[in-house]
């Protein structure tokens, strides 16, 4: 337990402690035989599950009226915080008397009982301690000792500090005789006679749940960290950086200097101005502080503190986003108060399981928002994350949590503030639909986990990320634990030669591996084994041919191979450099989902503005850069059944989840009126979704003057292009502007249309890019006629899915390129930047987007 005597310290825990749900508290009082006793010391306890006191605080207040006045204004008047006293009559007469709300006695508690029912000697806090939770070596002669001295013993801190820790346990325990259902029992009593370990989970452990079963299960078992560091990760960052970002949410709404750029009119208040300000107070009042500590403490640490600020500045960047907007709703002397609802807010809930058991779930939120109308959870995280689903579930989790406490919906965010601030935002309605219906069967599994010993059959699985194991915190702990107790016969392995650092390695590949050299040396093609890659479609087998095997006579092997492996579509097959690859599809083909990639997030100003294209073998998102020369323009071609509205769907939805309505404008045509009916009414249209040739002219005509317009600004303003004007012009931004043009082979059957379309289409192919407009045109029908030169050479960007011929094919990728006519379908696709051509997996989103 912290002993607390700096004036300064003491009011910054007092607002800290105004966060809590519940304390203990008692208090110690000097000259209390006299007629002018004085209050001495407050024991405070908030953390009910720490039985040594090492979570409480004493807080000094001898001769110092301002202070208790100040703990009795800010703690003992809120009746949103409960107070547990033991002879609470007694403790009031010095903390506010009939003013305090919300208080709780359990001397009054334990008469209710009674003193035979309970079986105790009397109804003094050390012999409830002792006889009803079995506290031992109690020594209550400290009692009788001179609170008024300075300095006070250690006997008498140890004293006091256990108080607050035997009433936090007896008062659980009387909860449980007056009501045995009552939660505050179930959720915390833990009387010393049980086992320490506690049966709750955490949302923590969820999260691990996920990422590994394995990792949850020794972190439950042994401890130790249950973390997947990246071998360049600065450590040391987490803790300090929580710290300083509590001290900035307590600060800014204590410190009148933050409202300063809050008081501007709405539409003259510049966030990136109040972002600035904020972090410069900040910097000055707090960070410099402890700056010039740290490095006197350990000069080494300066590389360590610049990551910590670099992370700070982002958070209080995009606070001063949220505050701005917030500030069209209050006034600037409330809108700081309103926002910031709380900081490591404890939660706990018991959730109902699918087996009819129960499970008790706690966890420590960061910070509680609000943001315009709804309540927001936020999560820090100081390291890039290694598995997004595990972080959508423990955000999940806290939402359910206080949905079920505040009875209305709670979005929840993920502030990944290292390397870069990234932010990820899910809403209630997402959570709900998706993910909050998981939570109870994880649970159950997780129960189910934690029953299993060596040597018993079926351990909790490994983790269905491979790639994680080269990063976790108990890599070697594990392996040798599973290998050592697990029943199951280890896997057996096929011995090919050496693979390539960073080939995935599993009995699915190395299996159709096998199959696939055996009949290639059927056919006298011998080849050596580089390693396999597993994608969502096809597996890639890299193969090494022998000296004197010509490449060309394994390509023409495509055929054979079909029949002789069984599969559906005969393989791919491409020289690489040093190997030739052959794409095998799988039997077990996976989806690549939407919400597993992309999460909603407010994209800062100056980001760049990335469409989605899919998933490569390393199971990596690749995208593209829209200001890019070469991907500002993009044609894709794509027969029935090949996925191209999917694609199209998963494209448009990537640029909506991360820029809002006022940085960005989508225009859309789709005359067959199938492919994005959702997206009709949403707010970043350009215009009404285009149905026909006469609207699908004007629209391209609206355009062309758009874009005349645009460059006309950027003269006027000398500047180059849309993103230095939006830089200049903070308060008069452009948005881009994507037009998406599906089935634009319905449009060329009448000369005239296809005349001005083609001009059209040339002059923003051409010009557009610098002014932010971009073109992506589709087709079912890439043909000559349909797909002319004009159209090709201004479109940089290629994306072909399953095409219904060669010719087809080689018009949308160039050249002779035919490989498009033998993808699978169903958002296989090839990816063409210059010479470069990736095959890769689409998104698929399942469920209709909330617009």
């Amino acid at each position: 337990m912290v002993y607390w005597q700096n004036p300064q310290d003491i009011q910054q825990l007092i607002r800290e402690l105004t966060h809590s749900k519940i304390i203990w508290a008692d208090t110690e009082v000097a000259d209390w035989q006299t007629q002018k006793p004085r209050l001495s010391l407050i024991q405070v306890l908030s953390d009910r599950q720490k039985l040594t006191g090492k979570t409480g605080y004493i807080l000094d207040v001898l001769d110092r009226p301002y202070l208790l006045t100040y703990f009795i204004q800010q703690i003992m008047v809120n009746q949103r915080i409960e107070k547990v006293f033991h002879n609470a009559s007694y403790d009031l007469r010095f903390l506010g008397k009939s003013q305090a709300k919300n208080v709780t006695c359990t001397l009054k508690m334990a008469k209710q009982i009674g003193r035979d029912r309970l079986g105790v000697t009397n109804l003094k806090l050390k012999t409830l301690a002792a006889e009803l939770c079995h506290f031992a070596d109690i020594h209550p002669e400290s009692q009788t000792s001179d609170w008024g001295q300075r300095p006070l013993s250690q006997a008498q801190l140890n004293y006091a500090k256990m108080d607050v820790v035997y009433l936090s346990q007896v008062h659980q325990y009387l909860l449980h005789k007056l009501e045995p259902e009552h939660p505050h029992y179930q959720d915390n009593f833990m009387p010393q006679e049980k086992s320490a370990r506690s049966t709750a989970l955490t949302a923590t452990d969820l999260r691990v749940a996920f990422e590994c079963p394995r990792l949850f299960y020794l972190g439950q078992r042994f401890g130790g960290m249950t973390l997947f560091f990246p071998p360049n990760e600065m450590g040391g960052i987490g803790n300090p950086f929580h710290d300083l970002a509590k001290k900035f949410t307590l600060l800014i709404q204590e410190n009148p200097r933050f409202k300063d750029g809050l008081n501007l009119p709405i539409d003259q208040i510049n966030p990136e101005t109040v972002a600035l300000q904020m972090q410069q107070i900040f910097y000055e009042l707090v960070f410099l502080p402890y700056l010039q500590s740290a490095i006197a403490q350990e000069p080494k640490k300066i590389a360590t503190l610049n990551q910590i600020w670099q992370g700070l500045q982002g958070l209080i960047r995009r606070y001063a986003e949220i505050l701005v907007a917030n500030r069209r709703d209050y006034s600037a002397e409330e809108v700081i108060n309103k926002t910031f609802l709380g900081q490591e807010l404890t939660i706990h809930h018991w959730f109902d399981l699918p087996d009819g058991k129960k499970q008790l779930v706690r966890g420590q939120l960061d910070s509680l928002i609000l943001k315009r109308d709804r309540l927001c959870v936020v999560e820090y995280k100081t390291y890039e994350a290694a598995d997004l689903t595990a972080q959508l579930a423990q955000v999940a989790l806290y939402s359910y949590m206080l949905f079920q406490e505040k009875k209305q919906p709670v979005d929840s965010a993920v502030y990944c503030v290292l390397p870069e601030f990234k932010e990820l935002l899910f809403s209630w309605e997402e959570l709900a639909e998706k993910f909050h219906q998981l939570i109870p069967h994880k649970l159950a599994q997780m129960q189910q986990w934690l029953t299993w010993e060596p040597p018993q059959p079926n351990p909790p699985p490994p983790t269905p990320q491979p790639q994680l194991c080269e990063i976790c915190s108990q890599r070697n702990k594990c392996q040798s634990f599973f290998a050592e107790n697990s029943a199951q016969p280890p896997r057996q392995k096929v011995n090919y030669s050496p693979q390539p650092d960073g080939v995935q390695k599993g009995g699915l590949e190395e299996n159709i591996a096998q199959q696939l050299i055996e009949t290639l040396a059927s056919f006298k093609i011998n080849v050596d084994y580089l390693g396999a890659a597993v994608g969502p479609a096809f597996i890639r087998v890299k193969l090494k041919p022998h000296l004197g095997v010509k490449v060309a006579g394994l390509i023409k092997l495509s055929a054979d191979l079909q029949v002789q492996l069984g599969i559906n579509f005969p393989p791919m097959i491409s020289p690489q450099a040093g190997y030739v690859s052959v794409d095998l599809p799988r039997s077990d083909r996976q989806v690549a989902q939407f919400e597993s990639y992309i999460q909603r997030q407010q994209n800062p100003i100056d980001a760049a503005v990335k469409i989605a294209i899919g998933i490569d073998l390393d199971g990596q998102l690749i995208e593209a850069d829209l200001s890019d020369p070469n991907t500002c323009h993009f044609l894709v071609g794509g027969t029935t059944g090949s996925g191209k509205s999917e694609f199209l769907r998963s494209l448009l939805l990537s640029l909506l989840y991360r820029h809002s309505p006022d940085r960005l404008k989508i225009a859309l045509v789709d005359p067959k009126r199938v492919t994005f009916p959702e997206f009709a009414q949403m707010r970043w249209l350009y215009a009404p979704v285009v149905k026909d040739s006469e609207n699908a002219i004007e629209l391209m005509t609206e355009l062309v003057a758009e874009m005349a317009s645009r460059y006309q600004r950027f003269e006027a303003a000398g500047c180059a292009d849309i993103h230095s004007y939006n830089q200049k012009k903070l308060n008069q931004l452009l948005p881009r502007i994507v037009c998406i043009f599906d089935e634009y082979a319905d449009f060329m059957a009448e000369k005239e249309t296809r005349s001005e379309l083609e001009l059209s289409i040339k002059r923003l192919g051409a010009m557009a890019r610098a002014a932010g407009i971009h073109l992506i045109i589709a087709t079912q029908r890439p043909e000559a006629k349909v797909v002319t030169p004009i159209i090709r050479s201004n479109l940089p960007g290629r994306v072909a899915l399953r095409t219904a011929s060669e010719a087809d094919s080689m018009i949308i990728l160039g050249g002779k390129q035919t490989a498009a006519a033998y993808l699978l379908g169903k958002g296989d696709l090839l990816y063409q930047v210059g010479a470069q051509l990736q095959r890769l997996q689409s998104l698929f989103c399942a469920i209709a987007p909330r617009l």
